[in-house]
């Protein structure tokens, strides 16, 4: 009982960490903007760079991964120990899921939150930075030919299941990478529909320009 009891405090707690508004706080507080108001709606950091600007949208990257880091390591580490007869590969990725959940769907901003990239990013780099290296030089790779961040975004998260199948990755990081980029798709439906109509905005680090992500 006491584990049960553990384990569901732990996924509140990385759910709660993970829907942290970090781009509705700096854009209220730097702009008095609600970013999910003004430019594609998105509470994340592109969108952040296209309504507010460079740093804010740098400080919401770097919050939103370290979200992903903290609730797979820390959080998830330090609850494991009163779970020892839970599989720690599965609890480790499942806290994962559990926070970029969070982010996508905050209970802060009425379960209106980003893609979940960059806790996305966050959770592999705790969880499997060698399968993050190609995935992130498959981003870059995309991002500087075509400066589409949303095929960028979505062709990373497309090879990750796929190279942690070829790196030998435990199956539970397999399966739940997979959830996540079934989910990441989803939330880049409308950023799909633009490139295939040719519509979608694209991003110079430049420039002030940003696309809807």
């Amino acid at each position: 009982m006491i584990a049960v009891l553990v384990f569901v405090v732990s996924v509140i707690l990385g759910y709660l960490i993970g829907s942290f508004p970090t781009s509705f706080l700096l854009a209220k507080t730097t702009k008095g903007i609600d970013i999910r108001q003004v430019g594609s709606g998105n509470a994340g950091a592109t969108n952040v760079l296209r309504s507010v600007g460079k740093l804010p949208a740098l400080i919401t990257l770097i919050v939103d991964v370290a979200k992903g880091v903290f609730v797979v390591t820390f959080i998830a580490n330090y609850f494991y120990t009163y779970l020892p007869d839970v599989d720690y590969d599965f609890y480790r990725s499942f806290m994962g899921l559990v926070a970029v959940c969070g982010h996508i769907w905050p209970i802060w901003l009425g379960f209106k939150g980003g893609k979940g990239v960059a806790t996305t990013l966050g959770v592999a780099l705790g969880l499997a930075p060698i399968v993050l290296l190609p995935s992130a030089f498959i981003w870059l790779v995309i991002f500087f030919t075509t400066h589409y961040v949303s095929l960028a975004s979505i062709m990373s998260m497309i090879a990750f299941p796929m190279i942690a199948i070829a790196f030998g990755q435990p199956l539970y990081l397999i399966l739940v990478s997979a959830v996540i980029c079934s989910v990441s798709i989803f939330k880049h439906r409308e950023n799909i529909t633009r490139l295939l109509k040719g519509q979608e905005n694209k991003t110079f680090l430049s420039k002030s320009k940003s696309i809807p992500q």
